[in-house]
């Protein structure tokens, strides 16, 4: 199987966990939010190694910064910034731009992650009122 395609079923594999997460959020199942989202995480982190070793020109593989950092993030929206997100690179993915997918996956990772540290966070500090 060629990069591109793993990549491709990376990025699917992901967007169906992420929906799986959107819909456990929803039900305020946490455990299940946080196994799903945690999946998501792994599947872009595997996205993102296969694009480090498909794309040759790593000048052009920068660090991006999503939009500047936020102390509250609604989790609900960034859930769907990262569908658009995932959306937006596959479309890149079959129109052969590597590189804006690359980057688009990288953001998504990147709003995964804090949504998974503020999760965790919100867990640490209820596990303190108890």
């Amino acid at each position: 199987m060629e990069a591109s395609e793993k990549i491709l079923k990376a990025l699917k594999s992901a967007a169906t966990y992420l929906e799986n997460s959107v819909s456990a959020f929803k039900k305020e199942d946490e455990n299940s939010f946080a196994d799903s989202i945690w999946h998501v995480a792994a599947e872009l982190e595997y996205a993102l190694f296969l694009f480090s070793i498909t794309i040759k020109n790593e000048s052009g593989m920068s660090k991006w910064k999503p939009n500047p950092e936020q102390k509250e993030i609604k989790t609900d929206q960034v859930l769907d910034a990262v569908q658009n997100l995932l959306s937006e690179s596959e479309k890149c993915m079959m129109n052969k731009k590597l590189l804006d997918a690359y980057k688009s996956v990288h953001n998504a990772r990147h709003y995964v992650l804090r949504v998974q540290e503020d999760h965790a966070k919100r867990k640490r500090e209820a596990l303190k009122k108890k």
